[in-house]
């Protein structure tokens, strides 16, 4: 008897499922005539487990939990950046592109059932403690990680400002777990950040692609140019963990030519595989204002150079790789993160919603950065030193691969940061490199403004590390114009 109402039980969820499913594929696909079939023994194998759950865990599980869950873990199966977003998240996310919200200030993954630290944001909590990319949270508070969702993690890290919340952290290279106790505080993030560093050039940092990131880097260039002529800009993109697609679009205009090719994207549908162009249709949203009227005459030929790092990822990758591509800029610094794929926000009907990876996006000239990143013209190392290891996206458990040459990326992320004259290699044994972006110690900002003077910085970069590391007779070598060594 017990048999079979459990196996009633059990194609009476079958059918729910499949109805759940067909309603999700209609709404996905509605300009589709025909959906695909369902997978009818997946179906009922998934109907089994719930039933047995429901029946013989060892506390009642209510269906909501169970079916939320569900499709949490089958969108996390996919890849770091699908996930499932309850109404709190959903809600989050939708205030973060504004550029405030509340929390700790860092970007995170989920790896090995920890939390692992994607990129810290300036100027936060978790920055000015000293939170790292790459660190492992294991602990929040006296709760061990280990077993929860990511969803739950976020939300056990964010809370009322002014509240305290203790990290416990394992990091690379360290024997010991490293304890953080970390003040919640209302995020936020100034998109757009610009200085003159010396007569004649000028800094314009771009920390997120927010809603009106496009919009405020056009005011800090009329800014720059209102202290005095433009001769070289550096656009620095380092640490930047990306944001808004429109807004990286919005952002290249901004130097580059009318209907210039920013960057495209491919997917399995339609809509999926579009062109993004210097045009109001591709970086204006939501209003009629075109701020590139506004834009200063000297921005779109002044000589450039943009920075970037492992921690530049997503749109600012797209803006790196669009004018590394038209010979925009000359790109210094280290190779990027390598987030090449787009999530599309797909909301359901209780005010929750879906991020799906929907496609990969490419440089103009058809590269795909996916697992990959942008490679430098030059490399140039935080510091004379050498640079910390920092995760990027090929280090991500599940990480969707580059459809350019599968090899060649996990090749690349071994080699790029050898390019170049004599640049010092990634350490993953080294102390983290802690510097101020823009500071006095800014070694890669430097570089740039010596590079838009015309000087030979790679040889300049390896006189540097030659002498970092203690050989006086390699650095002189260095140092010597080539005419000399002939």
């Amino acid at each position: 008897m017990r048999s079979s109402k459990l196996k009633q039980f059990g194609l009476v969820m079958t059918g729910m499922v499949a109805g759940i499913m067909i309603s999700l594929n209609f709404s996905a696909n509605a300009d589709r005539s025909v959906p695909p079939p369902l997978p009818v023994d997946e179906l009922r194998a998934y109907a089994d487990v719930f039933n047995a759950i429901k029946q013989g865990y060892v506390e009642p599980v209510e269906d909501k939990k169970l079916i939320t869950d569900s499709i949490s873990g089958m969108l996390s199966g996919l890849d770091p950046h699908s996930a499932y977003l309850d109404a709190e998240a959903f809600k989050d996310l939708q205030v973060g592109t504004q550029g405030e919200f509340g929390g700790l200030g860092i970007e995170v993954g989920m790896e090995d059932g920890f939390v692992k630290v994607i990129s810290p944001i300036e100027d936060t909590p978790a920055f000015r403690a000293g939170v790292l990319a790459g660190d492992l949270i294991v602990k929040l508070d006296d709760t061990p990680v280990k077993g929860m969702s990511l969803n739950d993690a976020v939300k056990r890290m964010r809370g009322k400002p002014r509240t305290d919340i203790t990290l416990t952290i394992m990091r690379k290279g360290q024997p010991q777990p490293i304890v953080i106790k970390l003040t919640r505080e209302v995020i936020k993030v100034q998109s757009v950040k610009s200085k003159v560093v010396e007569p004649g050039y000028a800094y314009l940092r771009i920390a997120q692609f927010q809603e009106n990131t496009a919009a405020s880097v056009v005011e800090h260039l009329a800014k720059l140019a209102a202290q005095g002529p433009v001769q070289g800009l550096v656009l620095d993109l380092r640490n930047d963990p990306g944001g808004l697609l429109h807004g990286a679009v919005g952002v290249s205009a901004a130097f580059l030519p009318e209907e210039t090719l920013v960057v495209s994207t491919d997917g399995r549908t339609e809509d999926a595989k579009r062109e993004y162009r210097a045009i109001q249709a591709d970086y204006l949203r939501g209003t009629r204002d075109d701020f590139l009227r506004r834009l200063p005459a000297y921005a779109r030929d002044v000589p450039m150079v943009v920075l970037v790092n492992a921690g530049s990822a997503s749109a600012s990758e797209i803006v790196a790789g669009a004018l590394q591509d038209h010979k925009r800029a000359k790109v210094i610094g280290t190779q990027t993160f390598g987030k090449g794929s787009v999530q599309t926000i797909l909301p359901l009907n209780n005010n929750t919603a879906i991020k799906l990876t929907t496609a990969r996006y490419y440089t103009p000239s058809g590269r795909s950065i996916q697992a990959k990143g942008i490679e430098p013209d030059i490399v140039v190392e935080e510091t004379a030193n050498g640079s910390s290891r920092r995760v990027r996206e090929a280090d991500l458990l599940g990480h969707l691969e580059n459809d350019k040459g599968a090899g060649e990326a996990a090749k690349a992320a071994t080699t790029a940061a050898g390019k170049g004259d004599g640049a010092a290699v990634e350490d993953e044994s080294a102390e983290p490199v802690r510097f101020e972006l823009a500071g006095e110690n800014d070694h890669q900002l430097k570089q740039a403004i010596r590079l838009l003077k015309g000087e030979d910085i790679a040889q300049a970069v390896q006189a540097a590390a030659a002498e970092a590391a203690g050989d006086k007779a390699a650095a002189v070598e260095a140092a010597q114009p080539a005419a000399a060594k002939q």
